[in-house]
């Protein structure tokens, strides 16, 4: 794409009714405030992610301003989108860690399932959008986003929710309240919000109370030496990634959650810009794809569309992919800042239990979302019997052994039961009856990054 933008009227705020299409921008300094916007929208999930799924922070906001700069140059500047931290691995990354896998391992995993993703979208490119309704319906979509949220319950009771109970329980609260009763923008980031009111409770907590009673004995809650010890300036942390077959399998199933997320993104995108990207909609699946697979080859976060910022576009109505440019640019610099990752880093686990309670039964709930807006017929056995047994094998955490160092369990193999299940289940059905069981006709929908 050339890197240049039609000037917007003078420069100001479009007026009630108008818009600014992406190909346009306003002047610099409401461009940069816009960017500013977008930053802040991204902000939140984009490093609370990579914290849950062990990463480092500071590379995975460095490394989605690069990617959202990748996805503009392949979508040829159509498609005004923000590349952040993905939540579709989070469940796999706790199945992982839980197996003993560490970083480089879940990282090998996340970059072959980018790069299933990236062939995923150049398929759709060549093949059409119609071809992600026919391979992953929006039933077999909705059970595996709610899969992929509801499967981290244990993750929340195990490893978060036990250091510290009485802090998880008012970041809870307060989390809820937020989400519920703050307007506009704040209510949009109720989760960042959330870890600032309990970063602050905790560091008074220390003070007032002492130690918490973790389950490994009394412990602080908030550890700043490695804040202190950080410099203001360099480079993220780097790390090669490692590859194993089980690990592999384990995060496969957050492709088919990606692709639904970004093909509801682009529609989405579509509706407010009037624009037909259809033709783009290949090119942004696999956009996504090829930065996950390079984001995670320096053991960086999976990334994904946000529909934050969509939100942002929503109320502004400013679609000027500039802003995207220069949001990129300012996360790529404060991914220059070992401090800040390291600030992130130490948040206590009694706050990330209080704001995981929430957010991973949100991300569960989107699969039911697609579900609603889709008009799933779960009155069809073909729809509810293979999803009431993938869902329960998924979320209950049930395992096969293939062999004696192999074995598929929990959101792999709810998946597989999921999409093989329904899939044979509709070609019997339609041998038998002559037409396709009613599985909801829309293209799937949902957002999966937060």
């Amino acid at each position: 794409m050339k890197l240049g933008w039609t000037l917007y009227g003078d420069g100001s705020a479009p007026p009630p009714g108008e818009s600014v299409a992406p190909g346009e921008r306003l002047s610099w300094g409401r461009t940069v405030g816009l960017g500013a916007q977008h930053v802040v929208a991204m902000f939140g999930a984009t490093f609370v992610f990579p914290v849950l799924m062990g990463l480092d922070p500071n590379l995975a906001i460095m490394m989605s301003g690069l990617a959202t700069m990748l996805f503009l140059l392949i979508v040829g500047g159509r498609i005004p989108s923000y590349l952040g931290s993905s939540a579709s691995f989070v469940g796999a990354s706790a199945v992982i860690a839980g197996a003993g896998g560490g970083p480089a391992v879940l990282t090998g995993a996340v970059c072959v399932a980018g790069i299933v993703l990236a062939l995923s979208g150049f398929a759709v490119h060549l093949l059409g959008p119609r071809v992600i309704t026919a391979a992953f319906p929006p039933a077999v979509t909705g059970a595996v986003v709610l899969l992929i949220g509801f499967n981290l319950a244990p993750v929340v009771a195990e490893n978060y929710w036990p250091f510290d109970q009485w802090t998880g329980l008012a970041v809870m609260v307060f989390v809820i309240l937020a989400t519920v009763l703050l307007k506009g923008f704040l209510g949009r980031i109720a989760i960042l919000l959330g870890l600032v009111f309990g970063f602050a409770l905790s560091l008074a907590a220390d003070v007032l109370l002492g130690p918490a009673a973790g389950p490994d004995g009394p412990a602080p809650r908030v550890d700043l030496s490695a804040v202190r010890e950080a410099p203001w300036v360099g480079l993220p942390e780097f790390h090669a990634p490692q590859f194993e077959a089980s690990a592999i399998l384990v995060v496969l199933p957050a492709v088919i959650a990606l692709i639904a997320e970004n093909a509801g993104h682009v529609k989405a995108v579509q509706e407010m810009t009037g624009d037909d990207l259809d033709p783009y909609m290949g090119r942004a699946i696999a956009a996504d794809g090829i930065a996950t697979a390079l984001s995670s080859a320096v053991g960086g976060a999976p990334t994904t569309t946000y529909a934050e910022n969509i939100g942002v576009m929503a109320a502004t109505r400013v679609y000027s992919t500039a802003a995207y440019w220069v949001a990129a640019a300012v996360a790529v610099l404060v991914g220059l800042c070992p401090k800040f990752g390291a600030l992130v880093a130490a948040t206590p686990a009694g706050v990330l239990g209080g704001v995981t309670v929430v957010l991973y039964g949100m991300i569960g709930l989107l699969g039911a979302k697609i579900w609603v807006e889709n008009r799933v017929d779960f009155g069809d056995p073909v729809v509810l019997v293979p999803l009431a047994a993938g869902l329960v094998a998924g979320i209950g955490g049930v395992g096969l052994r293939i062999s004696e160092g192999f074995s598929i369990e929990g959101i792999a193999l709810g998946t597989v039961i999921t999409l093989a299940g329904y899939h044979a289940l509709a070609r019997l059905s339609r041998r038998g009856r002559g037409a396709d069981p009613v599985a909801g006709a829309a293209p799937p929908s949902g957002d999966a990054a937060g």
